[in-house]
């Protein structure tokens, strides 16, 4: 069987603005930079409290400018500058106060480290009149891309069954403000995940969630996390993370999965592999076809890889809403919003404890 035409980009924007980075931590430079390079994506200027670490960002990427204040970054943006925000969460809310009003701003995940925290900052877009946008940037993964360009084609009938699973090995030190954030693990990683989930399928009528420490590092309160989500009798979602096994590459594995009445579709996630060196993505999908004897799986080639190409879309869908190029923003605001309300049924389902067994 041939392999059917499918959609691995987006479009990108007719005349990309300048981008104001605030912020210059490792998912910048492993993402954000390379990705805007890739992009032909001006970066303007940039911010970070830590001078050296500004200035080497700045040499090694072609920043022309290092800002000594975040007011300065402000006042110094073009006027048709979009801000990229990437801070710890719980630092934004004193970043987008800053920022002119009606701003074009793309806000790293997540919103907030909490439900209440992604109130404030919603609150805080809303007054401000910012065209804000959340960096959940798996949606324009090309793996994710073809997904749902065969999905949209009718290719696999009905999605019946939606699984994600992560078992892998995933270096915590790399972010060690994580450490003794409550339900860190729901809010920074599979957050990733429950967004992909309902960018698929919507909103899910309930939610049940488990999230668990490991004995090597008990700092981290929750790095291991089940998660299912409700929509109706016939279809099961569910999100399965462990971040602890430590026992080689043999048997890590890191996938999305989509059963349909009709095939199936699975795409191998190869970054969170050994990260952050990483492996190839992968796609696979099965197709049924009348009279087969069997099913028959076949590989489609990735044009590119989760990272850095994804954040290429994240920062392009902006553009391309704020230049008038598109007419909806996926991530804006308040739908990210809603990716966070589903992490915090996740989390308080977590901490309400499991249903005991009947007594004999």
């Amino acid at each position: 069987m041939p392999s059917p035409t499918v959609n691995q980009s987006i479009p990108r924007p007719r005349t990309p603005r300048p981008i104001v980075s605030i912020g210059a931590g490792g998912i910048v430079h492993d993402a954000h930079y390379p990705a805007y390079a890739k992009a032909s994506y001006p970066v303007a200027g940039l911010f970070d409290p830590r001078t050296d670490r500004a200035e080497y960002m700045a040499e090694k990427f072609g920043v022309p400018t290092v800002h000594a204040s975040l007011a300065e970054a402000v006042r110094k943006a073009p006027a048709d500058a979009v801000f990229d925000v990437a801070v710890p969460a719980a630092h934004i809310t004193s970043v987008l106060p800053e920022l002119p009003d009606g701003s074009p701003v793309l806000i790293q995940k997540p919103l907030g480290d909490n439900l209440e925290q992604a109130r404030i900052l919603r609150d805080i877009c809303s007054q401000k009149g910012l065209i804000a946008a959340v960096n959940f940037q798996m949606r324009w993964a090309p793996f994710t891309l073809a997904a749902r360009s065969l999905i949209d084609q009718g290719a696999i009938g009905d999605i019946v069954d939606l699984e994600i699973r992560v078992c892998v090995e995933t270096p915590w030190h790399m972010w060690p403000f994580l450490q003794g954030l409550p339900h860190a693990e729901i809010y920074y990683h599979s957050i990733h995940h429950i967004d992909l989930v309902r960018s698929f399928l919507g909103e899910p009528a309930g939610v049940q969630g488990l999230s668990v420490s490991h004995p090597d590092l008990p700092a981290m309160t929750s790095s291991r996390s089940l998660i299912a989500l409700d929509y109706n009798p016939m279809l099961r979602v569910h999100i399965d993370t462990n971040h602890f096994h430590r026992y080689g590459l043999r048997h890590q594995e890191a996938h999305v999965k989509w059963e349909g009445t009709s095939g199936a579709i699975k795409a191998t996630l190869g970054i969170l592999m050994n990260y952050p060196e990483g492996a190839p993505d992968r796609f696979d999908y099965c197709l049924s076809v009348p009279g087969a004897a069997k099913p028959e799986w076949h590989s489609l080639a990735l044009e590119a890889g989760w990272f850095p190409d994804a954040f290429i879309g994240s920062m392009g869908s902006l553009m391309r809403f704020v230049n008038g190029e598109a007419t909806e923003l996926p991530t804006s605001v308040a739908d990210a919003f809603r990716t966070m309300a589903v992490a915090d049924a996740a989390c308080r389902s977590s901490a309400s404890g499991s249903v005991q067994p009947a007594a004999a």
